[in-house]
């Protein structure tokens, strides 16, 4: 038999012949892509249409190739690549019918933005004018590069595109190589090819892999990489592109901004790789709490400064960043970008309540919580530091250089020890000591003198910590208000001693004391950072990977400085139950000055009007009880009237949350059954949400899904599932009982809660001091009302009550009106100072703020904060913009009003009026201007006639061995109505109650605000 040659097309690359492309007449091959076929060929001349034809046939005459080009007028081999690998994408058989496509082309380019069924796309014939591109040797040029990224509450969104086209006479590789933060959410990513488009879907990954295994086979599948880099991770991919073709890229990824020293910090990676014709970085930012700053700093270098703009709201900030080609270019004759590096906005918003804000909208609440003005809480820390072999060179030297700056920042009331380990543990100090100046220089010297060997014993250095500070607490060394904690730094796994990481994380979990944290510092690559993460999750701390460059000793301060402020302890977020479901994490072990707490949770905004919580913590000196209320609808005017604003940003939010919170609990799960449960739960989540997270994947198909490729989890050799997030931690106890009775309150006495220690406000039988400055005076047995006023000095302090027996004052500063009416300057308390002696307790109130001091220690809350101070038995209770109840045990109660005018009232002012029950446990000794009507004198009045104003009577008062005219009027009760107040009958004392009051008013001034009254 004679043998007949056979001839297969293939395509080349590298060199390398590849495997025969596939000829096949495949039903459903659009019409739309095969004029895109065709289109490309057009473009190529006769001749190189001829060679590129001629070259793809291996193994056939010449005369044998130009009969097929009888048949083959051209095709398309799209070549997709990742990192090491190779993919195709195959194309198939060029139709028989060449005159179909003739009769398909209308100028020379398909026009319509639809897919097959219809569906419109994005489609790459929209760029218009696409010639000035500046292109490198390869004659790739860049149309545009843009980044949008639209924060909403926290919620930054953003899209990064790319549009390229191959000017070249050859197909070329053109790459997407954009970074992503770490923790981000991948939720899409579209390729248009000429106006095919390449969409994305959420697969579980098991199925994923599947489906992009079965296409492989077929060859007809490409991956893209996805790798870890810094804080960053690497999305990639690269396409083969034929001659005259233009691509589009683009990327979709969403996260929380997490709040770090006091500011929210969003960095966007723009590195295009080369000149852009259109380059645009554009961020919007929406926070209904309000922006207190915006701040864009020179991240790109000083090339590009004076380009950024900023144009900032009340609520709203624009940033935009748009260099021309000239002011992208590395030198004016330059045919590089200098636009390689980090885009960073930092910002921060206003925080009017301690207790935090609470944002509802679209049936889901966030509540973000940041108090400040709050003193710091005394730090027990143990450092414990990696000296073994592998710390040698530049890692030893920037960690030597990271303590020795760390141990300058300790403060008088901390109590530290450092540790160093390898294959042996030491111990500069075997007991926690204060951090005096001395203790800290001689913790340095020690420090320095450090020379790594040996190898790594990581259980037993860490059990060695956690002795010394259950020591430390047996002994009663330890301040129960501090906080304690491990600084763990290691570069390595274990190798000495115990090496297995599960059976060192049980040892440290059984060691360590609920109340202490251990936060983990992995130095490089070589450290397994899950282990890591698991271990200080466990332990109500967290984890980061610091890499290990000239950077190291900047990436390791900036971690201590994240946790070097603890501010509050076991702090609890409370909400209705039967108004609220999937709340996530609400308790927290510490939380840290400059950081933010965020919760989330669905709530049913159908059948509920306002949202209520109540968050219970410890500070530095006082128990606290914060309560907030919102409105559920308050968020909705505002975000629709917003176009730019994400309408779904709480789903995301309470979602991103979710999730993340399931990882961390996955990792630390005690039984597979129990990772096995919360696995499905994270898959669904992430199939619901249509995010890539460790258990899903992404798939990139064509419209016809016979084309795919794969995005996956990144990989790292010495990383576990789940990426890392800095976060605070769970674990805090739940054993309070609380107010309400959903509400778990921290360590607070029921008897001392506000709802039993209130003055009865229904009662008008109290002392009190209001408006500028009427004094009403109760007297029970006689049942009657004396009023007088005070007409002092602003400035002037007015003791109010002395009680040297119970060591308790109250004092008034006075404050006057803007400007003088009739002649006369009308003055109103200003500022109330309460001395509790005997507690070493202070209490200062202005229309400003509430602050409780504690010998050095403070705690302020503001007039916008609904909630209460508890310390030493006192009770401070605030409702917000209205009053101050202070209650000292069952023996006396003070209430402070706020009364607030017109920012812009020409002549009034704020001032604050206080009201004191006959019945407070006041000693004998007790005196000043209220104090001493405590035992109340013999009141006789009589001789009622007629006054000068017929509705005000007057009338003789005997009173102290004297015989006064008195006036009876009206006075306000201001407790119950704070704008009208209530109308109070008394007789009123002229000449600011002389006769009535012993001595003369100045006789009551004092020169502090927390003196006790002389006695004369």
């Amino acid at each position: 038999m004679k043998s007949t040659a056979v001839c297969s097309p293939v395509y080349t690359f590298g060199g390398q012949i590849s495997r025969p492309l596939t000829v096949s007449n495949k039903a459903g091959r659009s019409k739309q892509f095969q004029k895109l076929l065709y289109n490309m060929c057009l473009k190529m001349s006769s001749d190189t249409r001829e060679d590129f034809v001629s070259s793809t046939y291996v193994g056939c005459s010449q005369e044998t190739s130009r009969k097929k080009m009888k048949h083959l007028t051209c095709f398309l081999v799209l070549f997709l690549i990742s990192g090491v690998g190779s993919f195709d994408l195959v194309i198939d058989e060029i139709p028989d019918d060449v005159q179909d496509l003739v009769d398909l082309e209308i100028d020379g380019l398909p026009t319509s933005s639809k897919t097959r069924n219809g569906r419109y796309q994005r489609s790459t014939s929209d760029w218009g004018y696409v010639g000035d591109l500046v292109e490198d040797d390869d004659k790739i040029g860049l149309y545009s590069y843009k980044v949008q990224s639209t924060i909403t509450s926290r919620l930054a969104n953003t899209m990064i595109q790319a549009k390229m086209v191959n000017n070249a006479n050859r197909p070329q590789h053109i790459v997407f190589d954009v970074q992503v933060p770490k923790g981000a959410f991948i939720d899409n990513f579209t390729m248009d090819i000429n106006g095919i488009t390449f969409t994305s879907q959420i697969r579980e990954k098991s199925e994923a892999r599947k489906m992009y295994s079965q296409a492989k086979a077929k060859g007809k599948a490409a991956g893209i990489v996805r790798s870890n880099a810094l804080d960053m991770e690497n999305f990639k991919t690269e396409v083969n592109v034929p001659p005259g073709m233009r691509i589009q890229f683009e990327l979709h990824y969403h996260e929380m901004i997490r709040r770090k020293l006091s500011s929210y910090e969003h960095l966007i990676s723009v590195k295009p790789g080369r000149l852009a014709k259109h380059l645009e970085v554009d961020v919007r930012i929406i926070e209904p709490q309000g922006l207190r700053y915006v701040h864009v700093p020179n991240s790109l270098g000083d090339h590009f400064d004076g380009i950024t703009t900023i144009s900032k709201g009340e609520k709203k900030a624009h940033v935009s960043f748009k260099p021309t080609m000239t002011q992208q270019r590395k030198c004016p004759k330059c045919s590089s970008t200098a636009v390689d590096g980090n885009f960073v906005v930092q910002y921060d918003v206003n925080r009017e309540t301690t207790g935090g804000e609470l944002e509802i909208f679209n049936g889901y609440f966030i509540h973000f919580f940041a108090p400040e003005n709050l003193d710091p809480l005394p730090k027990n820390i143990l450092f414990v530091i990696d000296v073994s072999g592998s710390m040698w060179g530049l890692k030893m030297k920037q960690t030597i250089e990271a303590m020795k700056a760390i141990l300058s920042e300790l403060r008088a009331a901390d109590q530290f020890s450092l540790i160093d380990f390898n294959h042996n543990v030491r111990c500069w100090r075997d007991n926690l000591v204060s951090a005096t100046p001395a203790q800290v220089e001689d913790a340095k010297k020690y420090i320095q003198a450090i020379h790594p060997n040996g190898g790594t014993n990581i259980n037993e250095a860490l059990l060695r910590a956690t002795f010394i500070l259950n020591e430390a607490q047996n002994l009663g060394m330890l301040d129960p208000n501090s906080v304690s904690m491990i600084v763990f730094v290691s570069d390595g796994d274990p190798t000495v001693g115990e090496v297995k990481l599960t059976a060192i994380q049980k040892n440290v979990k059984q060691s360590i004391k609920d109340e202490f944290s251990l936060f983990c510092l992995g130095i490089g690559f070589d450290v397994d950072y899950d282990f890591l993460q698991r271990i200080a999750s466990d332990n109500r701390g967290m984890a980061q990977r610091i890499f290990g460059n000239q950077e190291t000793s900047a990436q390791m301060k900036n971690f201590y400085n994240q946790v070097s402020t603890p501010l509050l302890k076991k702090i609890q977020f409370n909400y209705p139950q039967e108004s609220v479901s999937d709340v996530t994490q609400s308790s927290f072990h510490n939380y840290f000055g400059g950081s933010e707490i965020v919760v989330a949770g669905k709530v049913d905004t159908e059948n509920l009007q306002h949202l209520e919580s109540i968050v219970t913590a410890t500070a530095a000196n006082a128990e606290l009880v914060l309560e907030t209320l919102r409105d559920v609808e308050e968020l909705d005017g505002f975000m629709k009237k917003d176009r730019y604003a994400d309408p779904e940003f709480t789903k995301k939010l309470w979602a991103y949350l979710t999730v993340n919170q399931m990882l961390a609990e996955r990792n630390t799960a005690p039984t597979a059954a129990l990772k096995k449960n919360i696995t499905k739960s994270i898959l669904q989540m992430s199939l619901d949400h249509h995010i890539v997270t460790p258990f899903t994947a992404m798939l990139i198909e064509n419209a016809e899904k016979d084309e795919i490729m794969l995005a996956d989890q990144p990989k790292d050799p010495r990383k576990g599932c789940c990426s890392g997030t800095l976060g605070l931690t769970p674990n805090a106890p739940n054993n309070n009982k609380g107010i309400p009775a959903w509400a778990n309150v921290t360590a607070v006495p029921v008897s001392y809660m506000p709802e039993q220690r209130s003055p009865p406000v229904s009662s008008l039988s109290i002392n009190r001091v209001d408006n500028d400055p009427h004094f009403i005076i109760h007297l029970p047995k006689s049942q009657r009302n004396i009023c007088f006023n005070i007409n002092s000095d602003p400035g002037k302090i007015l003791n109010l009550v002395s009680d040297p027996g119970t060591g308790v004052v109250v004092n008034g500063q006075l404050v006057g009106s803007k400007k003088a009416e009739n002649k006369k300057l009308n003055t109103y308390f200003g500022k109330i100072g309460f001395y509790f002696k005997n507690k070493g307790l202070k209490v200062e109130i202005t229309t400003e703020t509430i602050t409780l001091k504690d010998g050095s220690y403070s705690i302020t809350l503001k007039w916008a904060d609904t909630g209460h101070i508890i310390r030493k038995q006192l009770l401070i209770s605030l409702k917000k913009e209205n009053n101050v109840t202070i209650a000292v045990g069952e023996q006396m109660s003070f209430m402070v009003v706020l009364h607030r005018v017109w920012k812009g009232h020409p002549v009034n002012v704020d001032f604050l009026g206080i009201y004191i029950p006959p019945e407070n446990q006041f000693s004998p000794e007790v005196h000043g201007l209220i104090g001493q009507f405590a035992s109340e004198p013999e009141v006789y009045i009589h001789h009622q006639r007629p006054g000068q104003v017929p509705e005000k009577p007057q009338a003789t008062m005997e009173v102290k061995g004297n015989k006064l005219t008195v006036t009876k009027g009206l006075q306000k009760d201001y407790r119950t109505e704070r704008v009208l107040g209530t109308d109070v009958q008394c007789w009123f004392v002229h000449n600011s109650g002389k006769g009535f009051i012993d001595g003369h008013y100045k006789d009551y001034l004092v020169p502090h605000l927390y003196s006790f009254l002389k006695k004369p």
